[in-house]
């Protein structure tokens, strides 16, 4: 429980906003949140469903509101735009998306005072480069949840892999929120040990950590969302507890190693671009970036990963 005063304020008020919200209202993330919508009862109708559940949770001032409400807020979360659809990429959903970023950020400007831009809705990558370059805001302050899900999904990936829990693992994903993310795999670590050595001396009896197994736990991280989305039509609820996590992070100041999505400035030589790698966050947002070593292959991929972001950011109007 964040025990001063804070406030968090939530646009767009649909599966991940809702989903959002109760995440943060069960934890008592804020004192107050706030759910803005362009459709008024659907933010009031969620804020009074969450509210109705207090006595059960703890103390909180839930309601909704207009853009006013931003005014003071320690974090903004921006979950408003169009769903993803079955088969669609979050690439393909940045002309449509873009577009709305742009108006509401001039909304959101307009009441701003303080605090932290937390960008949620895809392809998070484009909309938080969009979102930041029609703000005056330091790049510490506006970025995005990025790969942060991928990153879960992976460890929940492996874990089931190798028969442990999946706070023994550490793996993260790099890059974009989508398509050409990759995986370094040479940072992984299993139990402590390098991921090589603990396929080889701990659970190569079976040969189940070949070249082939991680290919596949590649594409299942890659595709997870996709599979969701075809089956229920909406993935909501891991993203909403990844959300969580980082307005627990900013509020609590725990100086978190995260692999957010923020403007690079010439790591592994990419510049211009939100992608995601390890951040540290903090209350003000972004402290700084950790940039461990990545093999030849892993850096290729990195910059192919950029390059394909680039090149949709270069067809917009941002």
């Amino acid at each position: 429980m964040i025990t001063n005063r804070s406030k968090i304020a939530i646009i767009g008020a649909g599966f991940v906003g809702a989903a959002a919200a109760y995440a943060l209202a069960v934890k008592n993330m804020a004192s107050e949140l706030v759910l803005i919508d362009v459709n008024a009862d659907k933010a009031q109708g969620e804020a009074m469903d969450i509210a109705h559940g207090l006595s059960f949770m703890g103390e909180m001032y839930i309601h909704a509101g207009g853009y006013e409400e931003v005014k003071d807020s320690d974090i903004i979360i921006v979950t408003a735009g169009l769903n993803r659809k079955p088969g669609e990429t979050r690439l393909q959903l940045a002309q449509k998306n873009v577009a709305i970023a742009r108006e509401m950020t001039r909304e959101i400007m307009k009441h701003y005072t303080t605090g932290v831009i937390l960008v949620v809705s895809n392809p998070v990558d484009i909309i938080t480069y969009a979102i930041l370059k029609n703000t005056n805001l330091s790049e510490n302050q506006v970025f995005g949840s990025g790969t942060m899900l991928d990153s879960a999904r992976l460890r929940s990936r492996l874990a089931e892999h190798v028969g442990l829990n999946s706070k023994n693992i550490h793996a993260y994903v790099f890059g974009e929120h989508g398509d050409t993310s990759m995986i370094p795999w040479s940072l992984t670590t299993i139990a402590g040990m390098e991921m090589s050595k603990y396929c080889t001396y701990i659970c190569d009896q079976n040969n189940r950590c070949g070249k082939t197994e991680l290919k596949e736990i590649e594409e299942d991280v890659r595709t997870a969302g996709a599979q969701v989305i075809a089956l229920k039509g909406a993935t909501f609820y891991a993203i909403a507890l990844s959300v969580r996590r980082i307005c627990e992070c900013i509020l609590r100041d725990t100086d978190s190693v995260m692999t957010v999505s923020a403007m690079i400035h010439n790591q592994y030589g990419i510049n211009d671009v939100c992608l995601s790698l390890p951040f540290v966050v903090g209350a003000q947002g972004i402290r700084r970036a950790v940039v461990p070593p990545l093999t030849k292959d892993e850096e290729d991929l990195l910059h192919k990963s950029a390059d394909a972001l680039k090149q949709v950011i270069s067809q917009l109007e941002i």
